[in-house]
């Protein structure tokens, strides 16, 4: 049988990510990033179904490029990437943050716990429209 697992997935979202600002979650209901948390699950699901992607195990890298009009960035790095890692890991507090509002959503996760990641980079690309494109791999476990 031929191993259809994927070491890497990359995907696009249009506009902005969701940030991580505060100590609450992003993914908890009646969030302003509803919307945003939305778009990043729908689109790390459909790669995932798409790609036959799992959550690894082992260790982790994660690439955030944000496409942006010059002079308008948002938010800094941290907090964007906070907010994308914070809506991909797996929610392990589901009865006490209350994530009914996600449906089917609240089963996405492309890694399992932030304790997996090994690697964080972020580049800033121009572009007419807000939009950003996500990479999670694999990374060799170092013996």
């Amino acid at each position: 049988m031929q191993d259809t697992h994927a070491p890497a997935l990359t995907f696009e979202v249009g506009g902005l990510p969701p940030v991580r600002t505060e100590a609450l979650s992003a993914v908890t209901a009646g969030r302003r990033q509803a919307t945003r948390v939305r778009a990043l699950l729908r689109a790390a699901c459909a790669a995932a179904q798409r790609t036959g992607w799992t959550p690894p195990a082992g260790p982790v890298e994660i690439d955030l490029t944000l496409r942006c009009p010059p002079g308008h960035r948002t938010f800094d790095a941290s907090t964007l990437l906070g907010g994308v890692c914070a809506v991909l890991a797996a929610r392990k507090r589901v009865s006490t943050i209350g994530l009914a509002h996600l449906g089917v959503l609240v089963e996405v996760a492309l890694y399992t716990d932030d304790r997996q990641i090994r690697r964080l980079s972020y580049t800033e690309e121009p572009a007419a429209e807000y939009s950003y494109r996500v990479r999670v791999a694999e990374t060799p476990t170092v013996v």
